[in-house]
């Protein structure tokens, strides 16, 4: 299992350019999703929802918003990740119903004043987006599990992607956009920094 799931984290990589005939099948683009639905989040609050774009009109309209990143256009299914804002509010109906879930009975009250004041404290819509971070690197992995390519694409025009989906921005903020197919072209070596780099032992 160990080096089943290694080697999935080494064929993962970020495709730039899909096979833009080749097409994701419905079973397949659930169970990413469903990958993404299963991801940790803070306070269990799945700060996250999933719009989901397969019309070739909605991919060229979403690579314009993108600067013209081709994997967009080529891909054969996006998905928009959106944080959640006014659901993570600490007066929400959202936010009780998901707390309740997670702190039953007596120990709901003490979670709410807790959550109250981190809420007060925290860059709520940066908290968000991070949590949505966790969902699609869940899902990236699940693709490659599968054989299908992805992209986590953070390089948008907010305010375009927020039009052309008709959003309420006081409801939700674009965190990633997530293009999903078959590269068109085999991908490099991976490179990476070696673990010593990176990990500190203290």
């Amino acid at each position: 299992m160990k080096s089943q799931l290694l080697e999935i984290f080494q064929r993962r990589h970020a495709c730039h350019l899909f096979q833009a005939d080749r097409c994701i099948s419905a079973e397949d683009s659930n169970f990413i999703l469903e990958a993404g639905r299963l991801s940790p989040s803070s306070f269990g609050l799945e700060q996250w929802k999933f719009v989901v774009l397969s019309s070739q009109h909605q991919k060229l309209a979403l690579q314009a918003a993108c600067f013209q990143q081709p994997q967009v256009g080529t891909s054969s299914v996006i998905v928009v990740i959106l944080a959640k804002l006014a659901d993570l509010h600490p007066d929400s109906e959202y936010l009780r119903r998901l707390m309740a879930r997670e702190y039953p009975g007596d120990a709901l009250e003490a979670a709410l004043k807790n959550y109250r004041s981190f809420h007060a404290a925290t860059d709520i819509k940066a908290w968000s987006e991070n949590q949505c971070h966790i969902a699609a690197a869940n899902m990236m992995t699940a693709a490659a599990g599968i054989g299908i390519d992805s992209c986590a694409i953070g390089g948008f025009n907010p305010a375009e992607v927020i039009r052309l989906l008709d959003i309420d921005p006081a409801r939700y903020y674009p965190s990633l956009i997530m293009p999903f197919g078959y590269c068109a072209h085999a991908p490099g070596e991976k490179q990476r920094l070696a673990l010593e780099e990176l990990v500190e032992y203290r």
